[in-house]
């Protein structure tokens, strides 16, 4: 959404005036108008259909569910949207084309002051250090622009690339449990906490904007 209409939504759902840059990506809240090349971007394929990285199994629903229901899952983080339990959905721009989604989640943000993340990268995104990219622009954002203290993610312990992500950016092992993947099937889950003080930065600096408006909603302050 650009002009004069977007900068209006943007003065009423602060959100939509956030951006997150990096030296390949753009990350903006997901928006309606980027929510066609969102479903493109999931029809493309984001997994190996042979295996569920994902706590929810939420690829394997037919088609047209599976379109209707990512839509229906970005409106309701809106509606649902406190200082005490937020998710922004990221829409992750690259070369212009929506290639994935990066999510950054909290509850209780302004004692706690810890968040979680979670994403996805098409098929053909993979592999060329993108999901490390868009991870640590988000936590960039969470550290340094709302003050976050921690950070907790997870990933399937046969999960690799998502694993080797997260050491990267020096994220500790913080446990493990179990997770019905599918209907029936179980897998062991690697839990992962992050320290601000202990987070790899990467080289180049995350270029913000609309962090003043988005705070009150995010921090409570």
């Amino acid at each position: 959404m650009t002009g004069t209409a977007g900068t209006r939504l943007a003065e009423f759902w602060p959100l939509f005036g956030l951006s997150i840059r990096t030296p390949r990506l753009i990350l903006t809240p997901v928006r309606d108008d980027q929510l066609p090349g969102l479903v493109d971007a999931i029809l493309a394929g984001v997994h190996d259909r042979s295996v569920m990285p994902f706590g929810v199994p939420w690829t394997d629903a037919p088609r047209d569910i599976l379109i209707r229901e990512s839509l229906k899952y970005q409106w309701s983080l809106r509606a649902a949207l406190s200082p005490e339990d937020w998710t922004i959905s990221f829409a992750v721009q690259h070369e212009g084309r929506i290639i994935g989604v990066q999510d950054l989640s909290a509850r209780s943000f302004a004692l706690l002051r810890r968040v979680s993340t979670g994403s996805w990268l098409t098929l053909e995104a993979q592999g060329r250090g993108l999901g490390k990219e868009m991870r640590s622009a988000v936590l960039s954002f969470a550290f340094d622009h709302l003050g976050a203290h921690s950070a907790v993610s997870d990933a399937a312990v046969w999960n690799a690339a998502s694993l080797g992500v997260s050491a990267a950016l020096g994220y500790q092992p913080n446990g493990t449990t179990l997770a019905e993947a599918r209907p029936g099937e179980v897998r062991e889950q690697q839990l992962l906490l992050l320290a601000r003080e202990v987070f790899r930065r990467p080289e180049w600096t995350a270029a913000v904007e609309g962090v003043e408006a988005v705070r009150p909603i995010l921090a409570g302050a």
